[in-house]
């Protein structure tokens, strides 16, 4: 099979084609064909190793994980002798786990995996983007605590994140303060967002408004330039680790000290699946709506890395096989 692989931590360069044998599915396992993927910002720091924080999952010296890919769509190929929720031919989408793999023609999951059956009216190439953005949005929506009547401010509110707990936050009954680049307004606004502010003609943090919730769903901000925004018993939320991985450290000490919290989003793996069941459930009634940027060959997967990490793609950039 084709794969894009890479041996050492780098810029997109580092990528690059090989012929590998394809996998078997074990006995607990499906081989699914993959149809389509996507390049996210998991991607692109696991590949490039920074910030260094993230060899201490991908490998220290070099990669431990030889193919990147969290999201995918495709068509099971074959089962093994175990799996009874899988059958050859039906179409599945999901997320990978730790392991990535995803930028392959082929890939073995557990039938435990993330993995369900694809919305019947999303093709694969949209059929992909649920999972990696939408779920991430709605750990931090949940760890938020949003509900109906939530004031929620989320900066970065058109990447894949963001873009997704604009709807989320709607359905939640928020109302939601959408904060993006000209350019994406009217999508904003068009995906349920209250109010938009256009942060390259206004200096958001200076809105002289308090919320909620603040959430930055692209990691660009930080707790202290959010701060003033954040009503006294409100909560600052962030989707990155911070300059020097301070929100972690942030969190423990607004948990003890001061009345305004700092929290990072970190999804609860063990109800992934349960997650991933009612994020398609969302997108089958309508609720939640793929958001996609641009779209790749895989013979252009290089490309693709370089454009996302510009930082200004809209939603989701997506590969297909």
């Amino acid at each position: 099979m084709q794969a894009i692989v890479y041996d050492t931590y780098g810029s997109p360069d580092v990528l690059r084609f090989a012929d590998l044998p394809r996998p078997v599915a074990k006995a607990n396992e499906v081989l699914i064909r993959i149809s389509a993927t996507t390049v996210n910002r998991t991607d692109c720091g696991v590949r490039s190793g920074e910030p260094w924080i993230v060899r201490l999952f991908s490998g220290i010296v070099r990669p431990k994980y030889k193919i990147l890919g969290n999201e995918l769509a495709g068509e099971v190929a074959a089962v093994g002798a175990d799996v009874t929720a899988f059958k050859v031919g039906d179409q599945v989408c999901g997320y990978t786990g730790d392991g990535l793999g995803a930028h392959a023609e082929y890939i073995c999951l557990p039938d435990d995996a993330a993995l369900v059956l694809a919305p019947s009216e999303l093709p694969p190439e949209q059929a992909c983007t649920i999972w990696d953005g939408p779920w991430l949005a709605l750990a931090c929506l949940r760890k938020a605590k949003v509900g109906r009547g939530t004031q929620l401010l989320i900066y970065g509110a058109s990447g894949s994140i963001g873009s997704s707990a604009v709807q989320l936050a709607k359905h939640l009954g928020a109302h939601v303060t959408a904060v993006c680049a000209s350019k994406n307004l009217e999508l904003v606004k068009a995906l349920g967002a209250d109010e938009v502010v256009d942060y390259t003609q206004t200096d958001f943090t200076q809105l002289g408004r308090t919320f909620d919730v603040v959430l930055d769903a692209v990691g660009k901000s930080t707790f202290g330039a959010c701060k003033r925004l954040v009503k006294p018993a409100g909560l600052y939320m962030s989707t990155d680790l911070g300059p020097w991985w301070q929100n972690p450290l942030l969190e423990a000490w607004t948990g003890i000290v001061g009345g305004k919290k700092a929290k990072l989003a970190i999804p609860d793996m063990k109800r992934v699946r349960e997650d991933l069941q009612l994020i398609k459930q969302l997108f089958e009634t309508k609720q939640l709506r793929p958001v996609i940027d641009r779209t790749y060959p895989f013979a252009q997967i290089v490309e693709a890395h370089r454009y996302v990490e510009t930082e200004q793609k809209t939603g989701s950039v997506v590969i297909v096989l």
